[in-house]
């Protein structure tokens, strides 16, 4: 069945409170819905989050390619989710893109004949040890830089909700004092990791991390900006690394590996530019699948893919960190993924199975002059 519409629509989502890293502030996530409709109506979602505070193509650009590639015919030519014309686009647009066509070929049933529908494909079925027979995603919470005793607070507020394992902001304000206070608050037992987004050089790395190892760091999130610098930390401390900006395809794993740079990778999808790419650098390194502050499309999406992580690894056993739309005040969703006992739950139905308000997405719209 052939794609009969393109709509490339850029909206905003404001968060409950600012969101602050060592990398900057935002107070809304920018993003672009693309929705493909076919010849029967049938509805395929993607979603492109341009990484705004990494210095990565604006929201402008990345709608301007996705509508260019619209207006080219070429999606309109079927289903096959080989993207050999999409393969210029930024990896936020290839992220939409490539998402969009699995979800209209899952939604259809199929996908023109060159993929299994999305939730075999996407989805892992395999049975698990951990006790969860659903698709459910265990996730990690995400705690926004701040004083020391607010980020204490606000992980017990977490730790309410079912979460065990913590994600906390370090480059901003007192680094050892956040993590001390937050493993003051919740106890032996929690899993506690570190994210400096790459804005420590070397020296800070080694000795923040020698500082904050007696609190039991499960692992520390790109301290430092290249897999070069990284092996250099990792060779001076106990604490495991993962990447994150530095990893964004299968290449970078495999250097990544060959360096001993790392021992994990965080992987967003709108960084690598969608499914299949995430599967592939999931095969080279341990991986945990990370939102980029993505809207409900993007969220089910990378559940998704989580799953099929989480179904794959025989090494770990890492929380994701996809409970992010917690920290929005809205939401252009009307069915999408449920957050639960810490954990992401993606709903039910063909594809990502997120269904949008289309009242909320006006609302939300943004638009293209401003954007």
């Amino acid at each position: 069945m052939k794609i009969a519409s393109v709509e490339v629509i850029p909206y905003a989502l404001p968060f409950r409170r600012p969101y602050v890293t060592a990398r900057g502030r935002l107070d809304r996530r920018e993003m672009v819905l693309l929705r493909l409709r076919d010849e029967e109506g049938a509805i395929g979602l993607g979603e492109a989050v341009p990484l705004s505070l990494r210095g990565g193509v604006a929201l402008r650009a990345v709608a301007g390619e996705l509508e260019a590639l619209g207006e080219s015919g070429w999606l309109h030519q079927g289903l096959g989710v080989e993207v050999d014309v999409a393969s210029n686009l930024s990896a936020p647009a290839r992220c939409a893109v490539t998402t969009a066509l699995l979800d209209l070929g899952a939604r259809q049933g199929g996908d023109g004949g060159s993929s299994p529908p999305l939730r075999s494909s996407l989805l892992g079925n395999s049975p698990r040890n951990d006790e969860r027979s659903d698709d459910s995603v265990v996730c990690n919470a995400t705690l926004v830089a701040g004083e020391p005793a607010a980020v204490a607070e606000e992980a017990l507020r977490w730790a309410a909700e079912g979460f065990g394992a913590f994600k906390l902001k370090l480059g901003v304000g007192d680094d050892v004092g956040q993590v001390r206070a937050v493993r003051e608050a919740l106890g032996p037992e929690a899993r506690i990791r570190v994210d400096a987004n790459a804005t420590w050089d070397v020296e800070t790395a080694k000795r923040v991390l020698t500082e904050i190892a007696p609190f039991g760091i499960e692992l520390a999130e790109q301290p430092v900006a290249t897999l070069a610098e990284m092996a250099a930390v990792a060779a001076a401390t106990s604490i495991p690394l993962a990447a994150d900006e530095s990893v964004a395809s299968r290449a970078d794993a495999e250097r990544a590996v060959a360096a001993g740079a790392c021992r994990f990778t965080g992987i967003k999808l709108s960084k690598v530019g969608g499914p299949q790419e995430a599967l592939a650098i999931a095969d080279v390194l341990p991986a945990y699948v990370s939102s980029a502050l993505d809207g409900p499309v993007g969220i089910a999406a990378a559940a998704h893919v989580a799953r099929k992580v989480t179904d794959r690894s025989v090494t770990t056993d890492l929380a994701h960190g996809l409970a992010t739309q917690r920290l929005f005040s809205s939401t252009i969703a009307a069915v999408g993924c449920e957050l639960g006992d810490g954990a992401l739950h993606p709903p039910e139905g063909p594809g990502l199975g997120v269904e949008i308000d289309e009242e909320a997405l006006a609302a939300h719209r943004l638009d293209r002059q401003v954007a």
